[in-house]
């Protein structure tokens, strides 16, 4: 049985974006996502919500191949998205809790004449606010911010030192955890 999208889909899908934007032009800044949505098995309430906001048939999505069958009938579905077998050739890379997480540099890079091409990583991860504590700076943050993340793959923060130094190119980050929402531009450098 197929799950539905948002309660109400034109402003849930607003709200939420807004949500999105709001997350990215204050990185590190922990933000809830409320919108009542379908949750399939396989996928936390934040993520789901994301992916409902900003996937659409122009939008190739890349899930980890062991992702629940319902998973991707749902996003299918309710965002028309195609779903894409390399990583290299999505505009978003969900990875929900529990699954690898693909080499920064192995999503999409964007290139010098249009940044913008690159991939969004949507990655899921235990708890946003329990893990060991790195500063963040750059746009967006006055001086510095306190980023505590639990769940992150090994050796996140090295490539993300990577993913900053490639800048403009590289990827931006949304993290996830229930309901809860964080970003990590691109421009955002990180100190362990």
């Amino acid at each position: 049985m197929l799950l539905p999208g948002f309660d109400d889909a034109v402003q849930s899908a607003q709200r939420t974006f807004r949500a999105a934007l709001d997350a990215m032009s204050h990185p590190g800044t922990i933000g809830e996502l409320a919108e009542p949505c379908g949750v399939p098995p396989g996928l936390s309430p934040a993520l789901s919500a994301l992916l409902l906001a900003l996937a659409d048939s122009d939008t190739p999505v890349w899930l980890p191949p062991q992702t629940p069958e319902g998973v991707r009938a749902f996003l299918r579905f309710h965002c028309g998205c195609p779903l894409v077998a390399e990583v290299g050739q999505a505009t978003f890379v969900a990875v929900p809790a529990g699954h690898a997480v693909p080499d920064l540099a192995a999503c999409a890079q964007g290139d010098p004449a249009y940044p913008d091409r690159s991939a969004t990583l949507l990655l899921e991860v235990e708890s946003l606010c329990d893990g060991h504590a790195v500063t963040l700076r750059g746009p967006g943050i006055e001086r510095q911010a306190t980023l505590a993340v639990q769940g992150l793959p090994a050796g996140f923060w090295t490539q993300w030192q990577a993913n900053h130094a490639r800048f403009p190119l590289g990827v931006d980050v949304l993290l996830t955890s229930a309901s809860r929402l964080c970003a990590l531009p691109r421009t955002t450098q990180a100190e362990a």
